[in-house]
């Protein structure tokens, strides 16, 4: 039974994120059921239109992972390993971007950086002016992806930080003072974490659309988009997202050679020791002016500046009346994506964690593979398998967008329950099995209660990210359908800025209410223990 429903979720994964993108591909290379390629070649040829873009892509990724990855670990090493005075409420306040669409970001950046913004008044007009057209180019487009993903960097070094063995710092501590021991000691340690951590970044950047979109930087991705919206090209479609698919793959390649099992061990080696912290004595105050001038430039004053611009008289009201039905329709699709998702990722994760089928190392890369790649092409991937007549119900239904939220975010549940799972001992499962209990009753009764907190966690970190969604969703919603933010970037182009401000500000709202709800609960949890 256990061995046919780890199956079963496999083949889930197969039918609703490989299987679509090899149709995708297919429909590239056979036109009239004859194999051409027609497509690329006249692609390719376009230089302008099509190898641009691919430069600009990677250098915005490249730059990107550079900027977060040297961002990053510093904070992450200020928050986790040091006496930083409000450490815990500056590591929420740098995480707030991560859980928020990144051209939310960009929308934030526009507002502050209007004429009428809160700066107005201290920044000279030509040197707020140069802001504002810098904005819209490659710096903008670097500052706010730096600015969205460095969290995803930041949080990685600090949960790597809790794999550091500390009998070796503390060796470390005997001969030599914290800067060496960090540099020789602890940076080693936690490198797999870093590198992995920069590769994610690589490629969530490389697969970016909104953002770029919004601020009119032609890369690769917005292309591929271009050529199935406005020309429903299938086969150019696939063929401008083949270079992307090609980088994952060859990254992901490049990620397992260098890392191996390494990423895999990042866990609590030590358990019961605590982590070393270093005192920063009279350095406490300094470092935290620092790190808080630097939480103010990039969360506090684009996020206030958005909440400002949305003031205007009857904004929050236009708001409602323009988009309540789809902001209904965003927490009915998260929802149901989320537990369908906690569901597939924890047997994923209890797949991997146990490495219960000799795949195990396929199907992780395989959900990392879905969860990098832009959301368009799986969007796209998903129309092209499923827009044919014995299969129109289903695409005419809201179940293709269920379909995107599986297969682009069972990586974020697979891994959290990986993680979870770590830390149930075995033993519990075990002696459940010794006195004869089936394998669905031990995963029911005793490994999900053991492991509940991931689980919980798993669910409202799917629930967010489904929520925010919009690059699968843009394309594969079914007609008057869609979510809030495939609402609030339609509204864009012709909406008034503080009607888009006021949505966007309702749109953070739920995302912040649903982190502050996983926050009470593991509070309340770690005080009944």
């Amino acid at each position: 039974m256990r061995r046919l429903t780890l199956l079963l979720v496999v083949v889930t994964l197969v039918i609703v994120g490989l299987l679509p993108l090899a149709v995708m591909l297919g429909k590239s290379v056979i036109v009239d059921g004859r194999l051409t390629f027609a497509v690329y070649e006249k692609l390719f040829s376009n230089s302008g239109q099509y190898w641009v873009p691919i430069r600009h892509s990677l250098m915005l990724a490249a730059l990107t992972a550079g900027g977060a990855t040297l961002t990053g670990v510093p904070l992450g090493l200020l928050l986790g390993k040091t006496d930083l005075p409000m450490r815990r409420i500056l590591a929420i306040l740098f995480s707030i971007p991560l859980l928020l669409p990144p051209y939310i970001l960009a929308v934030c950046w526009f507002n502050l950086l209007a004429s009428d913004g809160i700066l107005a008044p201290i920044i000279p007009e030509r040197t707020l002016e140069l802001l504002s057209h810098r904005l819209f180019d490659l710096p903008g487009c670097l500052w706010v992806l730096v600015s969205a993903f460095m969290p995803l960097v930041m949080i990685l070094t600090l949960a790597c930080l809790h794999a550091v063995n500390p009998r070796l710092e503390e060796a470390g501590r005997l001969i030599a003072r914290w800067p060496a021991v960090l540099w020789r000691v602890t940076l080693p340690a936690i490198l797999p974490g870093i590198l992995f951590a920069a590769i994610l970044v690589f490629l969530l950047a490389l697969g970016e659309v909104g953002v770029p979109m919004y601020l009119r930087y032609p890369v690769l991705p917005v292309e591929t988009l271009t050529q199935f919206a406005a020309f429903y090209d299938f086969g150019a479609a696939a063929a401008a997202a083949s270079p992307l698919l090609a980088i994952v793959l060859a990254v992901l390649a490049l990620e397992h050679l260098l890392l191996r099992d390494q990423t895999y061990r990042l866990r609590p080696t030590t358990p019961g020791r605590r982590m070393l912290s270093i005192r920063l004595r009279g350095w406490r105050v300094p470092a935290m002016l620092v790190v808080g001038l630097l939480a103010t430039a990039i969360v506090v004053l684009p996020l206030l500046a958005l909440i400002v611009s949305s003031l205007s008289p009857f904004a929050y009201g236009d708001a409602w009346l323009r988009a309540a039905d789809a902001l209904g329709r965003s927490l009915v699709f998260a929802g149901v994506g989320a537990t369908l998702l906690t569901a597939v990722g924890f047997l994923c994760g209890y797949l991997i964690h146990n490495r219960a089928l000799r795949i195990w190392r396929a199907v992780d890369t395989l959900t990392l593979l879905l969860f990098t790649l832009p959301g368009t092409v799986i969007g796209i991937g998903l129309v092209a398998l499923w827009n044919r007549s014995g299969s129109a119900f289903l695409y005419a239904s809201s179940a293709l967008v269920i379909f995107a939220y599986i297969a682009q975010y069972t990586a974020l549940t697979s891994r959290i329950s990986t993680a979870t799972l770590a830390n149930v001992p075995p033993s519990l499962e075990e002696a459940a099995q010794m006195i004869g209990a089936p394998w669905f009753a031990r995963l029911a009764y005793v490994v999900v209660p053991a492991a509940f907190p991931g689980v919980l966690a798993a669910w409202f970190t799917a629930f967010i990210f489904c929520f925010r969604d919009l690059g699968a969703s843009m394309v594969v919603y079914p007609a008057g359908q869609d979510t809030l933010p495939v609402r609030i970037f339609t509204l864009m182009a012709n909406g008034a800025p503080s009607l888009i401000a006021a949505l966007c500000v309702l749109l953070v709202s739920v995302t912040l209410i649903a982190m502050a709800i996983l926050g009470l609960l593991f509070q309340g949890w770690a005080l009944r223990r």
